[in-house]
């Protein structure tokens, strides 16, 4: 058996790769003049116009979301917040060395802030009761700095 014989076997027997993607949503078209397949969320496209009609084709590129917490490592803190879903008040409980003032906010998830206030000692307590069911955003707030973020769900 030849080499280029061999290779060509291994090419013919070899899975075939494709992308794959979880669109945010799509379908498909049909019509007297065809079908197509499409999905929302085309990050780079390029449109063919004939004078039949046009399509537009693209690329799925991935679109992420991350909820992030960063602590600054120079308070020498825990922050963690209790119980998350929470129904009425939310703790936000400080751990280690806190000789710094330090504040909380409560922002919807457009950004709105709802409410404020400080945090007074290693357990603050945060009424939740009479907002509706929603996820929150609290931020733990040094000196106008982020310290820590936590995405709270209320039930």
């Amino acid at each position: 058996m030849s080499a280029g014989y061999t290779l060509l076997l291994c090419l013919w027997f070899s899975p075939g790769y494709a992308q794959e993607t979880v669109a945010a949503a799509g379908g498909n078209a049909t019509g007297s003049g065809g079908s197509v397949a499409y999905t929302v969320g085309q990050a780079a496209y390029i449109t063919r116009v004939t004078t039949e009609g046009s399509v537009s084709q693209g690329v799925q590129q991935p679109y992420e979301i991350f909820t992030t917490g960063i602590q600054k490592a120079i308070l020498n803190i825990q922050l963690s917040v209790f119980p998350n879903p929470v129904a009425g008040d939310l703790t936000l409980q400080v751990s280690g060395e806190n000789d710094t003032s330090l504040a909380w906010q409560l922002l919807d998830m457009h950004g709105k802030l709802l409410e404020s206030g400080q945090v007074t000692d290693r357990h603050t307590q945060i009424n939740m009761s009479g907002l509706p069911p929603a996820p929150y955003l609290l931020q733990v707030i040094q000196k106008n700095a982020i310290v820590q973020s936590f995405k709270i769900l209320k039930k």
